[in-house]
């Protein structure tokens, strides 16, 4: 009698689990930034092609249009110390109004709380909640300032805000390489990684050859996230604003096929045919339960295991394919999470 092969549960957090060998945990990025490798999969035959990203546009279908993400990665890591004495360390989530910024401190403080920092500039917690993140509001000397005056400081004293699972610090290069060559407009605390591959010439050879537009998503640390629950629906999904101009909006919801270069864009657009926003906070989860209506190709990286971005793929390809690509791309020893390569789903 044949043995029935038992099935993962699409809803269960666990079914989203996978081993990766530590060695293919990439720690820094390619050189050149497009030399990475790009597994191609095809929905129509369940074919996987491996190449290099910089053929792309070899693979790209000729009718479809594209949709980047145009956020700016800011310095979001600041290190200090507290009136006491204490160190900590502060990343930057997101604003929640001109003053007041949601952040994760890492050391002991509770509200009024003051933290001291390079350049006469400090911070006082304000709130605290049950998540981790606290509420400060940010000051010059005793001159409390707003968020877009405390940009140009973080780009003097703040750091690069790494992925903690890269486990080394910021250096210069990664100012360049944790950057998308395309990003324009400052916000975000993470990259969206799909998009570190592209060169200046081979995205300006894509957009050559296929109508494209931009949306805004500013990523937050939320991103990281693991998800705790044990049936993915009861997953508290975080937000991030979001900003689509006018002339995104009429490629979007034009009839024209739509490749999103990145998770972060996919959600904008499903998120904004969903609700017909085009700013504001988005907060969507994309699964096999909730999969794209508008969206018809996705270019992303290899993401971590019980994380929604996971779930995100599996809403395009399914649970089991999932787990088929992913082992495919280990046992092809292509690098995995932000730094590492990339899969083209067709």
């Amino acid at each position: 009698m044949k043995k029935r092969r038992l099935t993962k549960d699409p809803l269960l957090t666990s079914s989203y689990e996978y081993h990766l060998p530590d060695g293919l945990i990439a720690t820094h990025p390619s050189h050149p930034r497009d030399h990475a490798k790009l597994l191609v999969y095809n929905r129509s035959d369940r074919s996987i092609t491996h190449t290099r990203f910089d053929r792309l546009n070899d693979f790209l279908p000729k009718e479809c249009a594209i949709i980047f993400n145009d956020t700016k990665v800011i310095k979001a890591r600041l290190y200090g110390k507290k009136e006491s004495g204490g160190a900590i360390e502060l990343l930057i989530n997101r604003p929640l109004n001109a003053h007041t910024i949601n952040v994760y401190i890492k050391g002991r403080v509770k509200p009024s709380t003051m933290l001291l920092f390079e350049h006469d500039l400090n911070a006082t917690v304000t709130a605290m909640h049950e998540d981790g993140s606290r509420e400060v509001t940010f000051s010059v000397g005793n001159n409390p300032i707003r968020f877009e005056e405390l940009l140009p400081i973080l780009d003097t004293i703040g750091h690069i805000p790494l992925p903690p699972y890269l486990g080394r610090d910021d250096n210069a290069q990664d100012e360049r390489e944790y950057q998308s060559v395309f990003a324009v407009h400052e916000g975000a605390v993470a990259a969206p990684t799909a998009s570190l591959h592209f060169t200046d010439e081979l995205f300006a050879h894509v957009c050559a050859h296929h109508s494209h537009a931009f949306v805004t998503l500013h990523v937050g640390s939320g991103t990281f996230k693991p998800v705790e629950c044990t049936t993915i629906t009861d997953h508290p999904m975080h937000s991030e604003y979001f900003e689509i101009c006018a002339a995104s909006l009429r490629l979007i919801e034009s009839t024209v096929p739509l490749l999103c270069v990145g998770t972060t864009s996919t959600r904008t657009v499903e998120y904004h045919v969903r609700t017909k926003e085009s700013q504001g906070e988005a907060n969507l989860f994309l699964h096999p339960h909730n999969p794209p209506l508008r969206v018809d190709h996705l270019l992303t990286n290899f993401h971590l295991p019980q994380s929604t971005l996971l779930m995100l793929v599996a809403s395009f390809v399914g649970l089991e394919e999932t787990h088929r690509l992913y082992q495919e791309a280990i046992d092809e020893k292509y690098r995995f999470f932000s730094y590492g390569d990339a899969m083209l789903i067709l």
